[in-house]
């Protein structure tokens, strides 16, 4: 027998479908079950079913985990208790010293499904990955999309391979020794599939976001979306067996209630990965600069593990491409890329000029560096540029970038096929029906019309070749810079300076004329030449040996270092 149950508050009437049949649904009584209906039934363990609201259309299950068929389409049983798991011995990967790997399920391989990612692993554990970061793979309404779109948060959307691809590709990934993150989305619901809004006060106007109505977390009916929302979070780490979660956009979950959700969240992760005896991790992305994400609840902060952190991001991008303009305004000098190496924040209470007023908050010394998850680039920082270009550096200044970040105190994560050198885009691409699809494009072009590109140059996003042109030629690789990035991790891996979290340990000298900057870690030196001429380098201390460099020619001396132009040189001092 299966019981069925489904939250469905100021309803007179509500059904079962299954096949032909239409069940009348019973409503809980009391207590915290108000609004809920249920009945019983003798079904096969796979079958398909879905529910009926005062005699309404057909709609899925807001708790389904398949959707074999689409979000508009009825939902199917599934038994997280048959899988066959193998990875009885893995404890998790902490973020402590992890170096993550940002992945697009549908466009890192041809293919685009787990069982194709899958294929790929030995690829990430050859490069030094410790955890592999999903982009969202909830069930969304078409065949491709970034997946930040999802209407059905339990289920895995189905073209990707469903609820076992998903559990096969965490599977493998354990035992080659990755972790697996998965990027989860609180804040708003997409525009196409969306049915929760008929249920129950999943939504409400008294807040507003960018994507509409804000998620209902303080008003009538908000614990029970609370629920459905924490209910996910341990879904996913407890079922699929994932190592952790990133918490899109947290900035839009508006909660003005006596403990806010993201406080509830950590306290249900902390509470399940003492149940289990293994890592898990809740990871925050949030535009305010508010370093209370990441402490401790006892001082009066969120409890959760770690938040991204855009500024670091801004600065390199900024000294390395010379782009000023934007939100990249206030960025640029070596000072800034130098506070951003040292404190995270570069927005620290200081003023912003792109926002219009000051932001952002002091981070304490106490706060490690590994707190703070930072990227040259990101899923967003290309994907919502007008055309979804990649950052275009010369080999030295690229090598020079990742150097800086890879070795940085912080928790670095490489964006697919950065490793290589990808020269495919990955522009903003969604499969939406028909006028939606075409709003969405209108919309789109029309803002970045604001910014001075020409309308063309901004990809149709529901064109079949935007989608194609994101997918990685993994025949197309810079075999160079891959060895590179790899010499860069097993410097981190084998250096206990590299993977020191603590801030304090770090010490930057530059010289914005000269064009050059030193990052001193401990022992090691991280000495990069950013102008096109060769010139001598200072270094805070005695060079002893070179433990990577990224072009021939250097050489060392009394308390410097003569490098090519546009290079970076790892160094091992003596003070």
């Amino acid at each position: 027998m299966t019981v069925f149950r489904v939250w469905a508050p100021d309803h007179d009437r509500v059904e079962l479908l299954f096949g032909d049949d239409r069940v009348e649904m019973t409503p809980d009584q009391g207590g915290t079950s108000d609004g809920w209906w249920s009945t019983t039934i003798s079904c096969d363990a796979d079958a398909d079913y879905a529910f009926s609201l005062d005699n309404g259309p057909t709609r899925p299950d807001p708790r389904s985990a398949w959707q074999p068929q689409g979000v508009h389409a009825p939902s199917r049983l599934y038994d997280h208790s048959v899988f066959a798991w193998t990875d009885e011995t893995w404890h998790g990967v902490p973020l402590n010293g992890a170096v993550l790997y940002e992945l697009h399920v549908g466009s890192f391989t041809e293919q685009g499904t787990f069982a194709a990612a899958t294929a790929r692993l030995d690829h990430l554990v050859d490069l030094g990955i410790t955890a592999v970061e999903l982009l969202p793979c909830n069930a969304f309404d078409g065949r491709w999309g970034w997946g930040y779109d999802g209407v059905l948060w339990y289920a895995v959307h189905d073209p990707y391979g469903g609820p076992d691809g998903l559990k096969q590709f965490v599977d493998a990934a354990h035992a080659k020794g990755i972790g697996v993150v998965m990027d989860v989305v609180y804040n708003h619901l997409g525009p196409a599939g969306n049915y929760l809004r008929e249920f129950g006060p999943y939504l409400t106007d008294a807040h507003t976001t960018p994507w509409g109505p804000a998620v209902n977390l303080d008003r009538e009916g908000s614990a029970e979306v609370r629920r459905y929302i924490v209910d996910n979070a341990l879904m996913w780490l407890r079922d699929y067996h994932l190592d952790g979660l990133r918490l899109d956009a947290v900035h839009e979950l508006i909660d003005d209630g006596p403990t806010h959700l993201l406080e509830e969240l950590a306290l249900a992760v902390k509470g399940l990965a003492a149940q289990f005896g293994k890592s898990l991790w809740l990871v925050a992305e949030s535009d305010l600069n508010d370093i209370r994400l990441v402490q401790p609840r006892e001082s009066g902060g969120m409890g959760l593990d770690g938040q991204w952190c855009d500024d670091v991001h801004h600065a390199l991008h900024s000294t390395l491409t010379g782009e000023v303009d934007g939100y990249y305004v206030d960025f640029g000098p070596l000072e800034v890329l130098a506070k951003a190496l040292t404190s995270a924040f570069v927005h620290d209470g200081t003023w912003s000029t792109f926002r219009g007023h000051h932001h952002g908050t002091p981070v304490p010394e106490v706060v490690p560096g590994d707190r703070f998850v930072v990227y040259l680039q990101d899923h967003d920082q290309v994907g919502n540029r007008a055309a979804g270009d990649r950052i275009a550096l010369s080999p030295g200044l690229r090598r020079v970038g990742a150097a800086l970040y890879l070795l940085s105190p912080y928790t670095p994560m490489i964006f697919m096929g950065e490793e290589f050198g990808a020269v495919t885009p990955w522009p903003f691409f969604f499969d939406y029906p028909g006028d939606l699809g075409k709003a969405v494009l209108e919309g789109r072009r029309a803002e970045f019309a604001k910014h001075g590109w020409k309308t063309m140059q901004v990809p149709d996003p529901q064109d079949p070749a935007t989608f194609a042109s994101a997918k990685l030629a993994w025949d197309v690789q810079d075999a160079e810079l891959l060895g590179f990035y790899r010499a860069l991790l097993l410097l981190r891996r084998d250096r206990k300076e590299l993977s020191d979290g603590r801030r304090d340990a770090v010490s930057i000298t530059w010289d914005d004329k000269a064009r050059w900057l030193v990052m001193t870690r401990g022992d090691v030196a991280v000495a990069c030449n950013l102008s096109g001429d060769r010139q001598a380098v200072p270094l805070p201390g005695s060079p002893q040996r070179v433990l990577l460099a990224s072009a021939e020619g250097w050489v060392f001396g009394d308390g410097r270092v003569d490098t090519e132009g546009e290079s970076v040189v790892v160094l091992e001092l003596s003070h």
